[in-house]
């Protein structure tokens, strides 16, 4: 016998059964949600049930908030507080601006000193304590109550609940679309799933060909027994330590403590088993003295005190500790709700409601960008290597990491062709998406590869800060050479492929072979979610140019947008990112340089601007495409990897006379910073529209229908004046490097406005350049503030672009 739903969750853990509810309640009451064991038999179970709010994510802020909300309705939660510990001057600055980030997302926080800390919880030592963050509406939960709770508020609204019922398969239809659900008991008709299957939600993404990396790694708590004249209140505020690696709440008088270890333990790499179900593992006092020796500086009388029990768990890690949110591009109808990161019932409640959202009304209603199940490349199948990012990410939940360290785990992973080449200009190495790439160079020196700062470096001026605007000057004066080969390269290429990216453009894509096209992607709402080029290279091959973190999210964007009614099938979507390398010589000497290595014409006719044409430098055909991120005269240089070395050797010999300098990412962020260019991820993101982000230039409304074509013509109909908000630039502080990194509080008359969605200090206009949106009135010129650490750091309002604003240098 076949039963039949419209949605089938699977899991029944916090965050499946708050999908299933938040389903219910959006109008969908045709939901069953199966569980293999019983309700919470996974990392629910063994959660110790802390929850705040402070978060500099915007997106996790209003899950978190919103979780609380939620359990506060059911009647589970217990607002007693919480308390952040600075345990050092250094974390200090760290709460300082994180509370300035969350501020700028909308949570009014501050730091409190730590006498106030004292008085909040008395039992803590006043010993290396120098201030906290208080959040009086923070708390704890029960875990098997709040998610029993959520599910009995899910049956109220119809949901039926299957325990002891695990998912053995699908059946797909001709599109690879979702028809039934395969269980040990009765089959289930439906065009929906959300795998919500915690741990094990990687197998069950195998099951329909799909992948995302999710890792169990160890977690401990201990229960300790009440001391003996120093029992804790019931009301004591929650506290978190990160200095010394712990958190914890009061419990009978007693303490439930846990902590995030410097050196954790993963397991299960090839997969969860299907058995392990709500019993805890064989906890490791070896492991956990280091946290208990943590909590006993912070709370000296717990030297005295009697372990209940040390529980061991796993929870499912990401390598970028963010959930994984949405649907699987390949499979229609196969949603994902899993690789919680430790943010179960924090970002429980939250993610609930998006998912739910975003299945009933095409809105999850935050910034989903960072959490899309698709974002990870081919790289991170390999279970080691995203085993080793997963533990990294747990150790770095609490030990303070600066604005400017990298990941150490898995390192080297991918090489450029360049690399023998980058490390004899003294690179010194920075990581994106498993790429090793120049940070700056360090002429003459050995090159190095970044990794974790001194924490009495973390926050001073780098030590790189005068090399970088070397680097920077280069390209405004003379002429730069990068290594852009990690950038991530989808071909496109068919008789629909004009179709598959016309739908999916904003721009106009249908351009002359040889164009070199910049268009958003954008959501049905007109949010931006992708931002590429794309040369056209034939009628029906195009390659689009995309970061190197956004190759999987673009490329499967791609995919399900061929996939939209009606379908386009006669086109293939691939990654060829390896199948290339990228140069990127930029400056007002790269036409001398480029005329020094080709006997190609190299002049405005016949390399003309946002146009790509084929050169023959030495033995190597090149690609070379007239555009530039850094806002200079300049060419991206295509070419295969094994004629890269031999085309940067043939660049530096020729622009040696013009005083070529290689350069790296630090010096491209404020060179593009100073010119106005826009960086996905900061500037753009799905909530931001192009009216918005300043791109009204890029879309093409008179070309036909694509993803977000209606929305946007709704958005000028409702605002024929132009949006209410939109992006600025602004100078900030005076002519030395300041302590700002991006995501700070901007302030106009006292009242916070916004928050810096990038910031680094322009060499050319010699001050620190942001970004911010603000409403739409406010007048270049307008004085700000800026709330770095305990301080507000003075600036204003400037141009869009700061340096060359009509272009005349990019046109040579």
């Amino acid at each position: 016998m076949t039963d039949q739903a419209r949605v089938v969750v699977i899991g029944g853990g916090i965050t499946g059964c708050s999908v299933a509810y938040h389903l219910a309640e959006a109008g969908w009451h045709d939901v069953i949600l199966v569980e293999k064991a019983g309700l919470t038999a996974g990392s629910t179970s063994q959660a110790a049930g802390l929850v705040t709010a402070f978060n500099p994510s915007s997106t996790m802020l209003a899950w978190r908030r919103y979780s609380i909300e939620l359990y506060g309705r059911l009647g589970v939660f217990s607002p007693v507080g919480s308390v952040r510990l600075a345990s050092s001057r250094e974390q200090l600055k760290e709460l300082e601006r994180t509370a300035s980030r969350a501020r700028g997302v909308g949570l009014d926080v501050g730091v409190i000193s730590a006498e106030e800390a004292r008085r909040l919880i008395r039992a803590i030592s006043s010993e290396s304590l120098y201030g906290a963050v208080h959040l009086p509406g923070d708390g704890f939960l029960d875990p098997h109550s709040a998610t029993f709770a959520l599910a009995d508020a899910a049956r109220a609204l119809g949901v039926r609940v299957r325990t002891n019922t695990r998912v053995t398969g699908f059946e797909l239809g001709p599109r690879r679309e979702i028809r039934r659900v395969l269980t040990d008991g009765e089959p289930i008709d439906t065009e929906l799933v959300v795998n919500a299957a915690g741990m094990w939600a990687p197998r069950v993404a195998e099951m329909v060909g799909a992948f995302f990396p999710s890792t169990p790694v160890d977690h401990q708590h201990v229960a300790l027994r009440a001391v003996p004249g120093h029992e804790l209140p019931n009301d004591m505020p929650c506290f978190r330590d990160p200095d010394n690696l712990v958190y914890g709440k009061s419990e009978h008088g007693g303490m439930l403590f846990g902590g995030y270890e410097n050196e954790p333990h993963a397991r299960w790499l090839d997969g969860v088993p299907w058995e392990h179900a709500a019993t805890s593992l064989e906890p490791d006092w070896q492991r956990f003295q280091p946290l208990m020796e943590g909590a006993i500086r912070r709370f000296p009388f717990l030297a005295d005190a009697e372990a209940v029990r040390l529980v061991c768990h796993p929870d499912a890690m990401t390598p970028d500790a963010n959930p994984l949110i949405g649907p699987m591009p390949g499979v229609r109808g196969f949603w994902v709700a899993a690789g919680l990161s430790l943010n179960g019932f924090g970002g429980g409640g939250g993610i609930g409601r998006a998912v739910a959202g975003w299945i009933t009304s095409g809105d999850p209603g935050v910034d989903i960008a960072p959490y899309r199940a698709w974002r990870f490349a081919d790289t991170y199948r390999d279970p080691e290597f995203a085993a080793g990012l997963a533990r990294e990410t747990y150790s770095d939940y609490y030990r303070l990491r600066f604005p400017y360290d990298a990941e150490v785990a898995g390192r080297p992973r991918r090489l450029s062709p360049l690399n023998s080449r980058l490390e004899a200009a003294g690179a010194v190495f920075g990581t994106k998406a498993g790429w090793e790439r120049a940070d700056l160079h360090r002429p003459g020196q050995p090159w190095t590869r970044n990794g974790r700062l001194p924490r009495e470096r973390g926050w001073a001026r780098p030590g790189w800060f005068e090399r970088v605007g070397e680097e920077h000057r280069a390209v405004r004066e003379r002429v730069g050479i990068i290594d852009l080969t990690s950038f991530g390269k989808i071909e496109v290429s068919g008789l629909g492929a004009v179709a598959l990216l016309q739908r999916a453009a904003a721009n106009d894509l249908d351009r002359p072979i040889g164009s070199a096209i910049y268009t958003q992607f954008l959501d049905a709402n007109g949010g931006i979610v992708a931002d590429v080029t794309a040369t056209r290279l034939s009628n029906d091959r195009f390659r689009v140019l995309t970061g190197a973190g956004y190759l999987a999210a673009d490329l499967g964007w791609l995919v399900a947008r061929a996939s939209d009614d009606p379908p386009i099938d006669d086109v293939q979507v691939v990654d060829a990112t390896e199948q290339w390398a990228v140069i990127g010589l930029w400056g007002p000497h790269a036409r001398d340089v480029l005329a020094g290595v080709t006997s190609n014409r190299v002049d405005d006719a016949a390399l003309p601007i946002r146009q790509v044409r084929a050169v023959r430098i030495g033995e190597a055909k090149v690609l070379a495409t007239r555009m530039s991120y850094a806002g200079e005269l300049g060419w991206e240089l295509t070419v295969a990897p094994a004629d890269a070395g031999a085309l940067w050797d043939a660049l530096l010999a020729a622009g040696a006379e013009h005083g070529i300098e290689p350069i790296g990412y630090r010096a491209l962020e404020s060179l593009r910073l100073e010119k106005g260019y826009r960086y996905f991820g900061a500037e753009l993101t799905p909530r931001e529209t192009p009216f918005e982000a300043g791109l009204d230039r890029f879309v093409r409304l008179d070309k036909g229908d694509f993803v977000g074509r209606d929305a946007l013509v709704s958005k000028r109909e409702a605002e024929p004046t132009g949006p209410a908000r939109r992006l600025r630039t602004v100078l900030i502080g005076g002519s030395d490097w300041a302590p700002i990194y991006g995501g700070e509080a901007v302030r106009i008359d006292g009242e916070v406005v916004g928050r810096l969605r990038s910031a680094a200090f322009g060499y050319t206009v010699g001050r620190t350049v942001g970004t911010t949106y603000l409403p739409a009135g406010v007048a270049e010129g307008t004085k700000i503030e800026v709330d770095v650490f305990a301080d507000r750091v003075a600036g204003e309002v400037a141009a869009d672009v700061l340096v060359d604003p009509s272009g005349a240098r990019m046109r040579g």
